[in-house]
C-alpha cells in the first residue's frame, strides 16, 4: 500500500538505527507512522509503502516497509521543510524571507541559480553557495533509500551505509557493489552480483570472489557456524559464482594476506574463519583459561562440613555425585555442571548458594533468555537475571556487535559467584562479552544440557569447552526419584541415548507420572481433532488441567490447519465461543475477544465481592 503526506513532528527516534515514530499527515488523516526512516525530518514530504497495522495499546499505524522523500507539494511544506532540514545557518526566520521573495521557484534557485538568495536579506553571496550545496547534498543523501533497495537492503541499513561511506556512497556502491557485503548483514547477494555483472565486472573478477567467499561464511554463521570446512567452501562458491577452484584458491590468499579471514588446521582438516569471529574464539579461550588459573580466592574451608549442614538444614540427602560437584567447585574457578533433565542440577546450584551466601559472598543467577531465568528464580527461591541484562547490553547494534565484539568492554560483575544456567543457548559472542566483565578471582559455574535448545548465534560455546577436557566438568546420568517418575524426562533420557519411547509394559508402573502421550498420525483433519479433543477436557481427568491456566499448543508453523494461525481460531471457536456477545475486535484477520467466565471464576468474584460488601459493612464505606 502507498500513502503521500507530510512528516508533521517526530515522536520518537532510535539515534543508532534510525526506527522512527511520528505524525503522518495526509490528505484524507492524520495518522502515525512507524518504521526506519533515517534522514527523515519534520516538513519533510514523504511517499510511504507498507500497510496498516493495529497495535494493542496504540491503536492504528502505518507499518513502513520502505519510503522515498519528495519535494514538498505547497510553498507552507517547502518552508516548513527548509526550517527543519538540518542546513547550517538556515532557521524559521530565513526560511519564511526565501519562500516569500522566490514563492514556486525556491526549489529551481536552489539548484540552478544559487547566487540569487543574496537577493535575500541575512544572506551573503558565499553563505547562498553554502546553504544550496548543502541542500544538494542532503537531496543526494535522499537517494541512498531507494538505491539501496535495488540490492534488497531496507532502509533499516540506509543509515549505516551512509555513516560508512558518506555522501557519495552511491557512486562508491556503483564503482563495487560488492562493498555492501561488509556493510550490511542479511543482503540479497545475487541483487548484488547481478547488479555488479551487469555493470561490468567479470566472473573472475577479484574483488567478486573474495566477495563470494565472504558471503558464504557470513552465511554459515546464520546456521550458528562459527568457521567452514576449506573444502565446503570452495565447492559452494564455486557454484555460487560459476568460477574455476584456482580463482577461488587465490581468493582466499588475498583475503588471508588482509587479515580478513583465517585458515585453521585441526586434526588433518583446514577450517576458514571470518577474522572477527576467529578473535572472539581466542579470546574465549585466553579469558576463560586465565579466569581457571586465577588464585583460588573464594575457596571455603570445610566443604565436607558445609555440606552435612546443608542436609541437615534443608532435610534433603545429596548424592555423592552432587557432592562431587560442589567440592569440584569449591577447587576451582570455572567449572561445568552438565547433565539432561531430573539429574539434580537444579539442587546442586541450590546447595551452592546455601553453602557460599552463609559464608557471606554473593552469589549472581542469570540465564541466556528471560524464560530461562524466569525458572531459575522459581526453582532456586533467588532472583535471577537474563546475561543482557545483567552485563547492560540491552540494547546494540546487531552488526557492530557481532563484527566488533572484541572491541566492547562491559562494566565489571559484582559478584564471588557468577552461575549460568541454560548454557546451551550462550552464543560466542555473549560468551565473550561475560569473560570480559568477570574479575580474576569469581567462581564461574556454567550449568546446561548440550541437548538442549542450541543457541541462535554462532558457536557451540557449552559443547566445545565440555569437549576440549580443558575445563573441570561434572557429568550427571542419575535421575533421580523424583524425576524417574515423569514420562517426560525417562523419555528424554532414552531418545538423547538412541532409544525408543518407553513401552506399554514399561508404563505400567503405579509411580510413573501421565505426563506424556506419544499419538502418532498422518493425517491433518484427525490431527486437528486430537488437539481440539485434548484442550476441550480430556487432559483433566491426568491433572485437572485447565485449558486457560496449564495448557498450550505448540506448532512448528504459523501455515496450514495445524499451524498457530487456524490452530488459535479453531480453539476459540470450541473454547470461548461468542454465545454471550462478549467484547470482540477484529484485526488483520485475527477476532481478540473477552474471555468467558467459567462457573469457578464466576463463584471466585462473587466471594471477593462478599469479602468488599462486608468490608464495607463494618467500615461504612468501600476500602479497596
Amino acid at each position: 500500500m502507498e500513502i503521500i503526506g507530510e512528516i508533521q513532528s517526530i515522536i520518537y527516534r532510535n539515534e543508532t538505527n534510525s526506527y522512527t515514530i511520528a505524525d503522518f499527515e495526509t490528505e484524507d488523516e492524520l495518522t502515525t507512522v512507524v518504521g526506519y526512516l533515517p534522514f527523515v525530518n519534520s516538513g519533510d514530504t514523504l511517499k510511504l509503502l507498507g500497510k496498516f497495522v493495529e497495535h494493542k495499546d496504540y491503536g492504528r499505524q502505518f507499518k513502513v516497509d520502505t519510503f522515498e522523500k519528495i519535494m514538498p507539494q505547497t510553498l507552507e511544506s517547502l518552508e516548513k521543510y527548509l526550517a527543519n532540514a538540518n542546513i547550517k545557518g538556515l532557521g524559521k526566520a530565513l526560511a519564511k524571507r526565501i519562500i516569500n521573495k522566490f514563492g514556486e521557484e525556491t526549489i529551481n534557485v536552489f539548484k540552478n541559480e544559487p547566487e540569487k538568495l543574496a537577493q535575500v536579506k541575512g544572506i551573503s553571496y558565499n553563505k547562498a553557495q553554502e546553504i544550496a550545496e548543502e541542500f544538494m547534498q542532503n537531496w543526494e543523501v535522499w537517494q541512498i533509500v531507494g538505491f539501496l533497495e535495488r540490492f534488497g537492503i531496507g532502509a533499516e541499513h540506509a543509515k549505516k551505509v551512509f555513516d560508512l561511506l558518506g555522501k557519495n556512497a552511491i557512486e562508491q556502491i556503483e564503482a563495487n557493489p560488492y562493498i555492501l557485503i561488509d556493510i550490511a548483514r542479511g543482503v540479497d547477494f545475487k541483487q548484488i552480483d547481478h547488479m555488479a555483472l551487469d555493470l561490468g565486472i567479470n566472473y573472475d573478477n577479484e574483488k567478486r570472489v573474495e566477495s563470494g567467499i565472504k558471503y558464504a561464511l557470513i552465511r554459515s554463521t546464520y546456521n550458528g557456524h562459527s568457521c567452514v570446512l576449506k573444502e565446503n567452501l570452495i565447492q559452494y562458491v564455486i557454484e555460487l559464482l560459476d568460477v574455476q577452484t584456482e580463482n577461488v584458491a587465490d581468493g582466499l590468499i588475498n583475503l588471508r594476506v588482509k587479515n580478513e579471514i583465517v585458515l585453521e588446521e585441526r586434526q588433518k582438516e583446514e577450517y576458514v574463519y571470518i577474522y572477527e569471529f576467529y578473535k572472539v574464539e581466542e579470546e574465549i579461550a585466553y579469558r576463560i583459561t586465565d579466569l581457571q588459573k586465577a588464585k583460588n580466592m573464594k575457596k571455603i574451608s570445610h566443604i565436607e562440613e558445609e555440606l552435612k549442614k546443608v542436609e541437615k538444614d534443608s532435610d534433603l540427602e545429596l548424592s555423592e555425585r552432587q557432592k562431587e560437584a560442589v567440592k569440584l567447585v569449591n577447587e576451582n574457578n570455572v567449572v561445568i555442571i552438565t547433565g539432561g533433565p531430573g539429574t539434580g542440577k537444579t539442587t546442586i546450584i541450590k546447595t551452592i548458594i546455601d553453602i557460599y551466601e552463609s559464608k557471606g559472598k554473593k552469589v549472581v543467577l542469570c540465564a541466556p533468555t528471560g524464560r530461562a531465568a524466569k525458572r531459575m528464580t522459581e526453582t532456586t527461591g533467588k532472583e535471577a537475571s537474563t546475561l543482557h541484562r545483567l552485563l547492560e547490553i540491552g540494547k546494540f547494534d546487531e552488526d557492530s556487535f557481532y563484527k566488533n565484539t572484541t572491541n566492547y568492554e562491559g562494566s565489571p560483575i559484582d559478584a564471588d559467584i557468577i552461575i549460568v544456567d541454560e548454557m546451551s543457548m550462550v552464543d560466542m559472542f555473549l560468551m565473550n562479552y561475560l569473560l570480559k566483565c568477570i574479575y580474576k578471582g569469581t567462581k564461574l559455574i556454567l550449568v546446561g544440557d548440550v541437548d538442549q535448545l542450541a543457541s541462535v548465534g554462532p558457536g557451540s560455546v557449552l559443547k566445545d569447552l565440555i569437549n576440549s577436557e580443558q575445563i573441570q566438568t561434572i557429568h550427571l546420568d542419575k535421575i533421580f526419584r523424583q524425576a524417574a517418575k515423569s514420562k517426560i524426562v525417562l523419555n528424554a533420557h532414552r531418545v538423547n541415548a538412541g532409544e525408543n519411547f518407553l513401552s506399554k509394559e514399561e508404563e505400567q508402573s503405579d509411580e510413573i507420572k501421565e505426563d506424556f502421550f506419544f499419538i502418532k498420525g498422518n493425517n491433518e483433519e484427525k490431527m486437528l481433532e486430537e488437539v481440539v479433543s485434548l484442550c476441550t477436557g480430556r487432559l483433566k481427568k491426568y491433572g485437572n488441567y485447565d485449558f486457560f491456566q496449564n495448557i498450550q499448543v505448540l506448532s512448528p508453523t504459523k501455515k496450514g490447519i495445524l499451524g498457530t494461525k487456524e490452530l488459535n481460531k479453531m480453539l476459540q471457536q470450541k473454547l470461548n465461543p461468542n454465545i454471550n456477545n462478549l467484547p470482540e475486535k477484529s484485526s488483520l484477520g485475527v477476532i481478540y475477544r473477552a474471555r468467558r467466565q467459567s462457573n469457578a471464576n464466576k463463584e471466585q468474584l462473587r466471594h471477593l465481592l462478599g469479602k468488599v460488601q462486608s468490608r464495607k459493612n463494618r467500615n461504612g464505606k468501600r476500602n479497596f
